[in-house]
């Protein structure tokens, strides 16, 4: 491959264009062939006009028969395109990028348009939909323009662009032209990094096969396998550090050795008043054979809302303390710290088991006096928020850390609560569920347990979404509930970007809501500014059954179990994400009784829609995060992103790709196993290759 050669030796790629390229990340022709199609036009896939349906996403291709502008005055304005391919018409609309459409579409221009497919009365459109101009003129010097190229039934590669690609003139149908002359005129030279045994286990492409079949598809089939290629070279190379990670951990992590369960351990089992699931035996069976091995513990527990990994968490920590170890419980908010602090003391404490409570606004003397207490080895277990991975922070004997809410965490602040002893066991829990390949992506190294099994005697909890106009009915169904003896939560949204807006209109709402709607009955007030000691006594006041309605924002999103609670109203519903609804749900339905959320809405559309239909229709968290992860992206599983679309990863899927991530990551493991520090000579290409492109893009995986 000539990487060198910079891109302005292509005809059509002047100095203006070489920058704005630059920006895009394509700088040398190398760059340019690593610019993948985000996707292709293939006649079988296209769909005729008058065949759409209401609500399907599809490709369409056909000329604009006319355009126009509606509306008017400051931010109304529209530009509207007319595209017809003989059976129908199609009317594309821009709310955004107004001028810049205008100028762009043409009468006569064959186009291709990409997008969800809205009908107005008999008339289907789009509304922003992904645009490309097909051409028309032979630019490319081949003999071929791109509307016979269709009309033969070629498939024709889609290319990414930018804005200002796009204002330079750099669209899909220019950049793809700029792609076939740097083909004819710079043919591709790679060398194979794979070795020929790899290759043909896992029916591969060659890869200088696979770049051409990427930008020029002989077949569907042939570009299907491209991709299969560049996808499953991708992933190889990604679970090839976790491989390599995993097998160095082993052979020089050791951790404290977890010698045997002694008697707090079996006291606890003893008085539990209920069976556990099989699922949380099973998770806590895994646990134990990782604290007993004398290797590092890295895992992560993963359950549902409600499935009870608190309790399998509290098994883990007896057993250190058994051993003579201490243990550190990090939760993200204080009243999620104070509320596992709580549960502990109420469990552990009987058995001799002595628990603290760390947080950040503790009087002096109170944290001083714990802190000593901690160092001497006085304290079996730690409690706290991020306070407790304060430099101050001191622990006689750590031997296990536990980190509540994992992703609610910042990775920097992981690593400094696994620091503050020598190589100790480490579990992450999370209650928000992840499918399973996304958890092979991004834990590629770390052994999971997931308690995907409900405690028995759980009931599904009814899902509606509500209108405004809604909600004299809605508060008519909540007294009616109150009156019978159960207790309500009204949450409101509390966004950053908005936060003392936001908190002024709660607590505002929530005068209203005492005064005006529900001066009969008994409500509270929470939020994350109250001082500690009054967010507490609030909430014992609510679970006391004092309070009939606890309003709030999402601090109650995690961690609040009062079984008596069985409504849960989300104000301005639109606004939350689907981790945070889901969360703010199973608050309720922890009793004997029959539980409802209320999903209140101001204005339905987009992404929102999506969300809080998802909601009503499934009580599934993993599958909710399937859905969630379709609208917001994966995370970077190689770095510090947690979510959006910088998953680390150029062509892969961690959503969709799972049977190519589990032959990928089978393939790489074995190779590790054979080739631990991939010295082997028929393993130096790989080697290099890891070293030369994937090593450098790897800055944090190391703490999950």
């Amino acid at each position: 491959m000539p990487p060198f050669l910079p891109l302005q030796v292509i005809k059509g790629v002047g100095p203006k264009r070489a920058v704005i390229l630059a920006e895009a990340g394509i700088r040398s022709i190398a760059d340019l062939y690593d610019c993948f199609p985000r996707r292709y036009l293939d006649r079988t896939t296209i769909k005729k006009i008058g065949a759409l349906r209401d609500g399907e996403t599809v490709t369409v291709v056909g000329s604009v028969t006319g355009t126009r502008f509606e509306g008017g005055g400051r931010g109304g304005s529209r530009f509207k395109a007319q595209i017809t391919d003989g059976s129908g018409v199609l009317e594309l609309t821009w709310f955004r990028g107004v001028h810049y459409f205008s100028k762009t579409i043409r009468s006569g221009e064959l186009v291709a348009a990409h997008g969800r497919v809205t009908f107005f009365g008999r008339t289907p459109g789009m509304q922003h939909p992904d645009f490309d101009k097909l051409g028309g003129d032979d630019e490319s010097g081949d003999g071929q323009r791109d509307d016979e190229l269709y009309k033969t039934g070629a498939i024709i590669p889609i290319y990414p662009t930018t804005e200002a690609m796009k204002q330079a003139g750099l669209n899909s149908a220019a950049l793809r032209r700029i792609v076939h002359r740097a083909f004819r005129e710079h043919p591709l030279r790679i060398t194979e990094y794979l070795s020929p045994e790899i290759i043909a286990a896992n029916n591969l492409m060659p890869i200088g096969e696979a770049y051409r079949q990427l930008h020029f598809p002989d077949s569907a089939e042939q570009l299907e396998r491209a991709r299969y290629r560049m996808k499953w070279s991708e992933l190889f190379f990604a679970q090839l550090f976790f491989a390599l990670r995993r097998t160095e951990e082993r052979r020089h992590l050791t951790s404290v050795r977890f010698e045997r369960s002694g008697e707090k351990t079996a006291s606890l089992h003893e008085r539990l008043p209920f069976t556990m699931t099989s699922a949380q035996k099973q998770a806590v069976r895994e646990i134990y054979h990782d604290l007993k091995s004398g290797r590092q513990m890295n895992r992560l527990l993963q359950g549902d809302v409600g499935s009870g990994k608190t309790l399998v968490a509290q098994f883990a920590m007896t057993l250190a303390v058994d051993n003579g170890l201490q243990a550190a419980f990090m939760a993200p908010t204080e009243i999620l710290a104070f509320q596992h602090y709580a549960g502990l003391k109420n469990s552990l404490e009987p058995l001799g088991i002595r628990v603290a409570l760390l947080t950040g606004r503790q009087k002096k003397k109170e944290r001083e006096e714990k802190l000593a207490r901690l160092e001497r080895g006085e304290i079996d277990i730690a409690v706290g928020t991020h306070a407790i991975i304060e430099a101050g922070v001191q622990f006689r004997r750590l031997g296990l850390v536990i980190i509540d809410e994992q992703h609610r965490f910042g990775v920097l602040q992981r690593k400094a609560l696994q620091e503050k002893a020598e190589n100790p066991h480490v579990l992450l829990m999370t209650a928000t569920p992840i499918p399973r390949t996304l958890t092979m992506g991004i834990y590629g190294d770390l052994d999971v347990s997931i308690i995907a099994e409900m405690p028995a005697g759980r009931k599904p909890i009814q899902t509606r979404l509500c209108c405004e106009a809604e909600k004299p009915e809605l508060y008519r169904l909540l007294r009616k509930q109150i009156a019978e003896g159960r207790q309500a939560y009204i949450v409101y949204p509390l966004v950053e970007e908005s936060e003392k807006i936001d908190l002024k209109a709660a607590t505002e709402s929530y005068e209203q809501l005492r005064r005006e709607v529900f001066p009969e009955l008994r409500l509270g007030l929470i939020h994350g500014q109250l001082p500690a000691a009054e967010k507490e006594a609030v909430m014992a006041e609510f679970r006391s059954g004092r309070l009939d309605i606890l309003v709030g924002t999402t601090v109650i999103e995690v961690g609040v179990d009062v079984p008596n609670a069985t409504i849960m109203v989300i104000e301005h519903a639109e606004r939350f994400g689907i981790s945070q609804l889901h969360q703010l749900r199973g608050r309720v339905g922890r009793g004997e009784h029959a539980s409802s959320c209320f999903l209140v809405y101001t204005k339905l559309t987009g992404d929102a829609k999506d969300r809080l239909q998802a909601m009503a229709a499934t009580g599934d968290g993993f599958r909710l995060s399937e859905i969630d992860l379709q609208i917001r992206g994966a995370g970077n599983m190689l770095g510090r992103e947690q979510s959006g679309a910088a998953s680390g990863l150029r062509i892969a899927d961690l959503l969709t790709d799972g049977d190519i991530m589990r032959a990928a990551r089978a393939a790489a493991f074995e190779l590790i196993r054979r080739d631990e520090t991939l010295t082997h000579p028929e393993n130096a290409l790989i080697r290099d290759y890891y070293m030369t492109h994937f090593r450098k893009r790897i800055s944090l995986a190391d703490v999950g």
